[in-house]
């Protein structure tokens, strides 16, 4: 994983992190568009984790933080590179953001009809709280 390099993401990067959003990921968000991704990241600079190896994106997150609860989002590994760490190694530097930032727990948005996430998340130590259920409203 010695070629695998992680950082923020800037805005010079939505374009790229939207087309890689339609080839790598699971499902759509109404913040799915290019003034979407500049708000999150004028918002919190930190907060959009990419994965590069060579220079390419070959993963995402969202790892954000309201000063109450930390949210992954958009854990995302493009289908050619899966199986090789790279998820684990997001998470791992979400996790640090949190940590580093006073968080002490990790919520995560994962799809249910999503059983390959399902495996990613439950190996990086995640389990399933069926007793909550997430009430959305588009504005």
């Amino acid at each position: 994983m010695s070629d695998l390099h992680i950082r923020c993401a800037v805005p010079a990067d939505i374009d790229t992190v939207l087309r890689f959003w339609r080839e790598a990921a699971e499902g759509a968000s109404i913040s799915d568009d290019h003034d979407g991704v500049g708000r999150l990241i004028a918002r919190d600079p930190e907060a959009l984790l990419l994965a590069e190896r060579d220079g390419v994106l070959v993963g995402t997150v969202i790892a954000g933080f309201d000063g109450w609860r930390c949210s992954a989002y958009r854990l995302a590994v493009h289908p050619a590179h899966r199986r090789q760490g790279i998820a684990g190694a997001l998470l791992d530097a979400a996790e640090q953001r949190f940590a580093a930032l006073g968080g002490r727990r990790v919520d995560a948005m994962v799809l249910e009809a999503n059983e390959r996430a399902h495996h990613a998340w439950g190996a990086a130590g995640y389990h399933r709280e069926d007793h909550w259920r997430r009430w959305v409203k588009p504005l």
